[in-house]
């Protein structure tokens, strides 16, 4: 049923694009498809944030980010919990485990919520991981993704680390089985 806003003060229609259209859809697909379950935890990154700023030295003039690294530990814990790095099967008899390790990172564009995916991270150093997440994030924010820069993710991961806040609860990406969401990093006092 559509409701008339107007009738409390002025409004404005502002039409959705078709990403954020098909982003929507898909979202409903998978909250009420794929059990959603949220866990919370805390991890101490001292040592992996004094690496980060001593390699983000070193590259000056590349952007560094934290989201590489943890790509490179989400590829080595995948070898260990493959189920995780799997899919339904069609017919949702068996469950498909991928020998690959191709991680989506969430782009929030724009014109809406991206996902590029990485292909083969369990091939790549850190190094080649952090090339290839900038040059997906600067084709996101400029429009120029291919779709098949969107397809064959395993897991996705989502960061709030650009905006803050302690958690949140982000949606699995179908046909995926799981995603992790970070926030941003922060220094605690921890007794």
């Amino acid at each position: 049923m559509d409701i008339d806003y107007s009738k409390w003060g002025l409004t404005e229609i502002v039409p959705l694009n078709r990403i954020k259209i098909a982003t929507g859809k898909n979202m409903e697909v998978a909250w009420s498809t794929i059990p959603q379950v949220t866990q919370f935890d805390s991890a101490d990154i001292t040592k992996l944030f004094k690496l980060y700023k001593k390699i983000k030295t070193k590259l000056s003039g590349t952007k560094f980010s934290l989201i590489s690294f943890y790509i490179k530990v989400l590829t080595k814990m995948l070898r260990e919990f493959p189920s995780f790095n799997s899919s339904l099967s069609n017919n949702k008899d068996s469950v498909v485990l991928k020998k690959y390790i191709n991680v989506g990172v969430a782009v929030d564009t724009d014109k809406g919520l991206l996902v590029p995916v990485i292909k083969n991270c369990e091939k790549k150093s850190l190094i080649e991981i952090n090339d290839e997440l900038n040059d997906l994030g600067k084709k996101a924010h400029l429009g120029n993704l291919k779709v098949e820069d969107l397809e064959g993710g395993t897991i996705t991961i989502s960061s709030l680390g650009g905006i803050g806040g302690t958690n949140f609860t982000p949606i699995v990406n179908p046909p995926q089985v799981a995603i992790l969401g970070f926030s941003k990093a922060q220094d605690q006092l921890i007794l």
